[in-house]
């Protein structure tokens, strides 16, 4: 993979840490492709990227690790890739290096390109106004610049000196993608029956913490709604460990991994039990009410309880102001709690009816109505190159 082997236009190097970094960086390159079609693309990411055209230096996969104790075993390799993605950078000599998400991957990478002619963009802002505020400070001193994707953040960093934009969520992108009716025509599911989706985290440590806890719950509604489904959109790297932990489940489990199907699966379900992160946002934009459950290691989980400075880790909760959405974290993560709520929300129209008014408003301040925010992120990363 050499500049030598790729078409004329801006060399743009991308980097991808996880799967929703993935999914980010994947729509970034199409938008970008339509405004410049002669661009160049090289760097780190996951299959959604590799199908707009990345040859992915190393697999992603091996950045998804996530909690202090699961870190420490991996951190001589991890800075290896580090090493890796720098060295190819300062090699290559990109017209940008865009990094996505991954704060303790990317910028270790950009720190190590700080003072070589070579813009440094980070795609997905920190989230300083949750925990370690001054880390805004740090971050300005080897960006050029911010994409963000929270109407509130700008602030903390353009104090700092750090050129930041808003561009909005990319989720708000897939709104309206799903097609029920076709969901529940494929797997043979009535227009009454009930659909619970069931969402256990993107990476396999969350997986394995959740799965059980999760069981309890799906056990229980189970004996109350005997006819009920359950779906569960998964990603490809964990789908093989969900199908199977999940053979005995009741409720005759859903499996797919697919962006499709998840999409179908979305509109098709009238609430959801997920894990937290980027698709309590996706379940909001799909106007799919749910609740959110969660543990880390408990060591991890101990120290997080004192550096976060915010009462909710939800999206849609820190925009509006108030907890629209019910989370269930840490010791409060057991089925006995989570199981009444997630019975209101699948038995009561009233109670699903409230989450879904609070979507549409949560989804206006983040940008839905506006241009794509892939578009925006896309003109801004092309405007910076041109100024170089």
């Amino acid at each position: 993979m050499t500049s030598e082997n790729l078409p004329n236009g801006p060399k743009i190097m991308l980097v991808a840490g996880e799967a929703s970094g993935d999914q980010l960086g994947g729509r970034l390159m199409a938008a970008i492709k339509v405004q410049e079609p002669n661009a160049q693309f090289i760097g780190v990411g996951g299959p959604r990227m590799e199908r707009e055209g990345l040859k992915s230096l190393f697999p992603m996969n091996e950045m998804s690790v996530m909690g202090l104790t699961e870190v420490i075993p991996h951190i001589p390799h991890l800075l290896k890739r580090i090493s890796q993605a720098a060295d190819f950078a300062k090699k290559q000599k990109p017209d940008a290096v865009v990094t996505i998400d991954a704060p303790d991957f990317s910028f270790r990478v950009g720190k190590k390109l700080k003072g070589k002619g070579i813009p440094l963009i980070h795609f997905v802002a920190p989230s300083v106004w949750a925990w370690r505020e001054g880390r805004a400070k740090k971050i300005a001193g080897f960006l050029d610049h911010l994409l963000a994707l929270l109407p509130f953040e700008p602030p903390y960093f353009e104090k700092e000196g750090l050129p930041t934009t808003f561009i909005g969520h990319s989720a708000v992108e897939e709104r309206h993608d799903g097609d029920g009716q076709r969901f529940r025509a494929q797997h043979g599911l009535g227009d009454d029956q009930k659909l619970l989706a069931v969402l256990p985290g993107s990476r396999n440590s969350e997986v394995k913490r959740l799965l059980p806890v999760f069981r309890q719950v799906i056990d229980a509604l189970a004996a109350k709604y005997p006819d009920a489904r359950i779906v569960v959109p998964t990603v490809s790297k964990v789908a093989d460990t969900v199908a199977t932990a999940m053979k005995d489940w009741p409720l005759d489990p859903i499996v797919v991994a697919t962006d499709q199907e998840r999409h179908d699966a979305f509109a098709a379900a009238n609430c959801a039990l997920a894990a937290s992160g980027t698709v309590s946002l996706e379940l909001a934009i799909a106007g799919v009410p749910h609740v959110i459950a969660y543990q880390v290691n408990a060591v991890t989980g101990w120290i997080a309880k004192r550096l976060i400075k915010i009462d909710t880790v939800t999206i849609v909760n820190l925009v509006l102001g108030r907890k629209l959405i019910p989370e269930f974290l840490q010791e409060n993560c057991q089925a006995k709690n989570i199981i009444p709520v997630l019975d209101g929300l699948l038995g009561d129209e009233p109670a699903r009816a409230e989450q879904e008014a609070g979507f549409d408003e949560a989804c206006s301040m983040l940008g839905f109505g506006d241009r794509a925010p892939s578009e925006k992120a896309a003109e801004q990363i092309l405007k910076i190159i041109t100024k170089k």
